[in-house]
């Protein structure tokens, strides 16, 4: 009997002790509340990006119940918008002009819905006005746009197109293009789409400071964002007022790490986006979620005058975890604070289709220093006590050896 109990008490002390080693490498963990079905979701809290790395390759959910550790599988979601895009078969059926207008007309193999028509010219150089009419007999036109202005311009300084018709969802079996042109426009190629967007899931970031310097030398306006805290960030609107038309080559970086100096701190960016700004087209840009507290941007302006921007706005993809937890009786928590675990690779990512699209979502708990934390320390090899015996009996049988040696001679 007494050995009976003897072996339980080594078993749980054991299972404990594993328990203790699965979780003692996290140095932070967050309570986890509120499981009570097998797929949940779970909103990383906002203060986690401050303390958590950038690649969140070290974040795991375990659950404990005396001796037994869980480790609960799951998948890092950012709800990003998605866009899908049908391209419709269609064929060339006429090319006309008259007094100035050329015209291009698209027959589709049935009537379908449109929304975009996207062209090609071997031109380089041009400006544009276009028209859009769409019809179900080639007889009886309808107008979709008017007067909307296409150009492509390319030089030393800039390479830019805008040749994209962006229109109402229109359903019709053909469509004529008329371009207003001093000459004989050169259609190499035109895509009729069907784009759709599924809007993904954002927040507002709020910045602390923000800064804008027109540097006349370097011709370039530079604006520099300082968020509150560690922020994703993947949606900038420039708000530009300027009354005449533009088109500026520019790019957003965000800083990497800093460092401080006698002219005050310097920044180190990488980049997160290079195209164009310009008035033919909405100045809102998405790029990677990236997790940043400091954000550039560069205007090129070259020898034009500077664009009269009022302001900006920012915006971030909410990471979010779904996580399957097979036992939900157990107590779980998130841990992470360990720089030198890598990835985790679970099977759950071969059946995302399996799982279901709305999830009850979980309570998160405040940050708390994990107890079972152990940072290792390397200690110096001297510090250790045999390998130095070890050393002074190396050097004193050198020492002797050459002595002996010597009186021989």
């Amino acid at each position: 009997m007494l050995k009976l109990k003897i072996s339980i008490l080594l078993v749980f002390l054991l299972g404990h002790g594993i328990a203790q080693a699965q979780i003692s490498s996290y140095k932070f963990k967050r309570d986890i509340s509120g499981v009570n079905s097998i797929w949940h979701g779970i909103k990383l809290p906002e203060q986690l990006y401050a303390a958590e790395n950038k690649g969140f390759q070290d974040l795991r959910i375990f659950g404990m119940t005396g001796k037994d550790t869980t480790e609960v599988p799951y998948l890092l979601k950012q709800r990003v918008d998605q866009i899908i895009s049908k391209e419709v078969d269609f064929k060339i059926i006429n090319k006309s002009s008259d007094l100035g207008l050329y015209y291009f007309t698209f027959q589709a193999n049935v009537a379908t819905a449109i929304n975009q028509i996207n062209l090609s010219f071997k031109q380089s150089n041009f400006d544009w006005q276009a028209t859009l009419e769409g019809s179900n007999d080639n007889l009886k036109w309808f107008s979709i746009l008017k007067d909307y202005r296409i150009l492509s311009i390319k030089n030393n300084d800039t390479d830019y197109q805008f040749t994209k018709l962006s229109v109402p969802d229109s359903k019709y079996q053909y469509f004529r293009i008329a371009l207003k042109s001093p000459v004989q426009p050169e259609l190499l190629e035109a895509k009729i789409l069907k784009t759709d967007t599924i809007n993904g899931t954002y927040q507002d970031l709020k910045y602390r400071a923000y800064h804008l310097y027109n540097d006349a030398k370097a011709k370039e306006t530079v604006i520099t964002v300082d968020l509150t805290r560690l922020m994703p960030v993947s949606n900038l609107k420039l708000n530009v007022n300027s009354d005449f038309d533009f088109y500026r080559s520019f790019k957003i970086e965000y800083a990497t790490d800093s460092v401080k100096t006698e002219k005050g701190m310097q920044y180190n960016y990488a980049e997160l986006y290079n195209g164009t700004l310009s008035s033919l087209e909405q100045s809102t840009f998405n790029f990677p979620n990236t997790i940043a507290s400091r954000i550039k941007i560069t205007i090129q302006n070259n020898d034009n005058r500077p664009l009269s921007i009022s302001g900006l706005e920012l915006k971030g993809n909410i990471f979010e975890l779904v996580a399957r937890f097979d036992n939900p009786t157990l107590q779980y928590a998130l841990y992470y604070g360990n720089n030198k675990v890598a990835a985790p690779n679970y099977e759950i990512e071969k059946f995302e289709s399996k799982i279901p699209s709305v999830l009850a979502a979980l309570t998160i708990g405040k940050e708390q220093q994990n107890p079972a934390y152990a940072e290792k320390i390397e200690k110096p090899l001297f510090e250790n006590k045999a390998w130095l015996w070890v050393l002074m009996a190396v050097i004193i049988a050198l020492l002797g050896w050459f002595s002996f040696k010597m009186l021989r001679n």
